[in-house]
């Protein structure tokens, strides 16, 4: 088991153990973009991922919910991420056996604050 965990591209890519905790898979997820279907991995173009993927998620049952979050772990590049994990998506409520058009998008809730100082900041 380990020497598969090493090849996994999410281990390989420094997801698993950067980004998530390790995990056991416990369902299947089908993710495309046109007639493209990504494997974990893969690079994929902003040009690719303009539109909205095709989501499948293979649980066990419509009474088991799901939330997906994708992210972009190194945004803008690997070798300057410093808007590391920005949130591409979010849908939350996927029912099992179904694909993500059944779930609630989720917007990110950005809160901006503008406060008059007392001094001039340095």
């Amino acid at each position: 088991m380990a020497g598969g965990r090493d090849r996994d591209p999410l281990v390989v890519g420094r997801v698993v153990g950067d980004v998530l905790d390790p995990f056991t898979r416990t369902t299947n997820l089908r993710v495309s973009f046109g007639a493209r279907t990504i494997a974990n991995g893969c690079e994929l173009k902003p040009s690719m991922v303009s539109r909205q993927p095709r989501v499948e998620v293979g649980g066990p049952d419509m009474r088991t919910f799901y939330t997906l979050v994708m992210i972009d772990p190194d945004a803008p590049s690997p070798s300057d991420p410093n808007l590391r994990e920005y949130l591409h998506w979010l849908v939350t409520d996927i029912p099992g056996s179904t694909g993500a058009a059944f779930g609630e998008p989720s917007v990110p809730v950005l809160i901006c604050l503008c406060y008059p100082l007392s001094t001039r900041q340095a």
